[in-house]
């Protein structure tokens, strides 16, 4: 898994971005500079000294992903994988998603929840396992390790909700972990939910196990 740019480029805004109330759309420009910022000073400080998986998507171009799902007037349920420093899901609070966030690493966890404060923002964040409790990833291959995941305490007893709950589930996986992540939604996933995978140029977007759309590297 590779870093993207994670600010928002003004060539590659999209209407509906245009079409935000000019408010909220400079507090998402301001929420994006600063988690820039947050891993920046993460990566000179932590990621520099020891491996830490995370590594943040384009947050511009998940702000145009989340753009494409938001309803106004209805609530959809809000979820990512392996939140880290809150960027994504603060973003989909202001967007209107009522939006949670699981984190293993407890200091990401408190970093994300004093973003969120900042940002007045009900984004709730809990640290723990995105994976159920009872869930094991077997493989065709045999290979069932978790990678970059790692184990811990399931979460969703403290987040209050259920995987099945979530309209939408979002992951920034490291090369080989989407079969596993399309498996778990499989197992215990809403079928009617949209699972949101960050890859090399930008967001897939998989229902019911299918690819629906597949993100294209932007033309220069």
């Amino acid at each position: 898994m590779l870093s993207c740019d994670m600010r928002v480029s003004r060539k590659n805004r999209s209407a509906a971005e245009a079409a935000l109330d000019p408010t909220l759309r400079a507090r998402l420009h301001a929420l994006i500079d600063e988690g820039a910022e947050i891993y920046d000073r993460f990566d000179r400080e932590v990621r520099d000294q020891n491996f830490h998986p995370f590594v943040p998507g384009d947050y511009g171009g998940i702000l145009q992903t989340l753009l494409e799902f938001r309803s106004p007037g209805r609530s959809l349920e809000f979820l990512e994988w392996g939140s880290a420093t809150g960027v994504v899901v603060i973003m989909a609070d202001l967007l209107g998603f009522d939006a949670y966030g699981i984190e293993l690493d407890g200091s990401l966890v408190a970093t994300a929840r004093a973003l969120a404060q900042r940002y007045e923002s009900r984004a709730r964040f809990v640290t723990g396992s995105f994976l159920p409790s009872g869930y094991r990833w077997r493989p065709k291959t045999g290979d069932g390790r978790l990678g970059t995941i790692g184990q811990g305490v399931s979460a969703y007893a403290e987040l209050g909700h259920g995987l099945d709950d979530f309209d939408l589930v979002y992951a920034y996986p490291w090369s080989g972990e989407e079969v596993m992540m399309l498996d778990l939604m499989e197992k215990y996933g809403n079928p009617d939910a949209h699972l949101l995978l960050h890859g090399d140029h930008g967001v897939n977007v998989y229902s019911r196990g299918k690819l629906i759309t597949a993100a294209t590297e932007p033309a220069t």
